[in-house]
């Protein structure tokens, strides 16, 4: 097989990568890594053959349709595990059994159950676990936790953080059939809360600390099996604030260019990510991909989805992972990060299913007045 021109030419120092699972974020992850200049993606793995072949074509020196076997074949450092939550333990016990060190999409597992077991199979096995909270490298969230560290607006009582995306059929017109197991409680694990609000919580707890969650609440604007919206109410009790979520999967023809606002409440002022966004989020994309083609011949690091800031945000957590598996140290953001996001999104759910509903109240308890903002 030819081999892309934007492949680079490897060396024996490389890390040895595998990505399990090249689905949308997979690809990704695919893309990031054959970007890197001191990581080399031996092969990938799905059991989609269309996957496999966009694979190919984006790098994967080789290609399986089964992880299991890319893991007992391959001589790896290090394997993504960008598959749906219910393949997540099962990948990370058959890694271990390789001695790989791991990279799990988020969110890490589907319960804090299944969490501890895979985290105890990892210990076991001394393999390191990576998590992919990429809210965290979004370069305005970056300049939100720069503000706040460097006290800009004094004491922050209070913050709010929204995080929407496309819902389950995606942006109208809905011409395809969405896959199954997003919409599945017992194959993701759950809806929103877990596609949107683990990356928030995690955000949340790397800007205050830990989280305590005190109230929440869960809907569905359509007839689906698991929430498509979420709003919880949290304290940091160490940073003294109290904190608003709400994610959301919704059919918008068009969503945002940031999908993800974050305001901080300080005595002295304001921060927000939109203070910390780039001017123009596409612009010099093309030239940048061009000198990422000359880096390969030059040998200078390339500005890998320098203009595309999500991407970019992909590409900075995959290769923080890969620089603390090079040097055998602890991943920046581990599982114990993962497993603590899981916690608060099912403390949020037991919160909101002990709500009684309105039916169930006391017709002589006073109703709590609406209030709009």
């Amino acid at each position: 097989m030819v081999r892309p021109l934007l492949d680079r030419l490897t060396d024996s120092n490389a890390l040895s990568l595998g990505i399990l699972g090249v689905g949308n974020i997979g690809i990704v992850h695919l893309k990031s890594a054959v970007a890197m200049p001191d990581v080399e993606v031996v092969a990938a793995a799905d059991a989609v053959p269309e996957n496999r072949a966009r694979a190919e074509r984006a790098g994967a020196s080789r290609t399986y349709d089964d992880y299991g076997t890319l893991l007992e074949s391959e001589e790896l450092d290090a394997a993504v595990v960008a598959l749906p939550p219910f393949l997540h333990a099962d990948a990370v016990e058959q890694a271990a059994q390789a001695g790989v060190d791991v990279f799990v999409e988020k969110p890490l597992a589907r319960s804090t159950e299944e969490a501890d077991a895979l985290l105890a199979t990892a210990s076991e096995a001394d393999i390191a676990v990576g998590v992919d909270h990429t809210l965290r490298y979004q370069p305005d969230m970056v300049g939100v936790k720069e503000a706040y560290d460097r006290g800009s607006v004094g004491h922050v009582p209070y913050a709010s953080i929204t995080r929407l995306n496309d819902g389950p059929l995606g942006r109208p017109p809905a011409d395809d059939r969405p896959p199954a197991w997003p919409l599945d409680p017992d194959a993701a694990g759950g809806g929103s809360l877990l596609e949107l609000g683990v990356h928030c919580f995690d955000v949340l707890e790397w800007l205050f600390g830990e989280l305590e969650v005190r109230d929440a609440s869960l809907g569905q604007s359509l007839e689906i099996d698991v929430e498509d919206a979420a709003t919880v109410l949290m304290e940091a009790p160490e940073a003294g604030t109290t904190i608003t979520l709400h994610c959301g999967s919704y059919q918008w023809e068009q969503l945002p260019e940031v999908n993800t606002r974050l305001r901080l409440e300080g005595v002295t002022g304001t921060i927000s990510n939109r203070d910390h966004l780039p001017e123009n989020f596409y612009a010099g994309a093309a030239g940048s991909a061009l000198s990422n083609v000359a880096s390969r011949f030059t040998g200078d690091e390339p500005d890998v989805f320098g203009p595309t800031f999500y991407l970019r945000a992909h590409y900075d957590a995959l290769a923080d992972f890969c620089e603390a598996i090079r040097a055998g140290e602890r991943p920046p953001v581990d599982g114990a990060d993962g497993r603590r996001t899981l916690a608060l999104a099912e403390r949020a759910a037991e919160l909101a299913a002990a709500e009684p509903a309105a039916t169930d109240r006391d017709p002589d308890e006073p109703e709590t007045p609406e209030v709009s903002l």
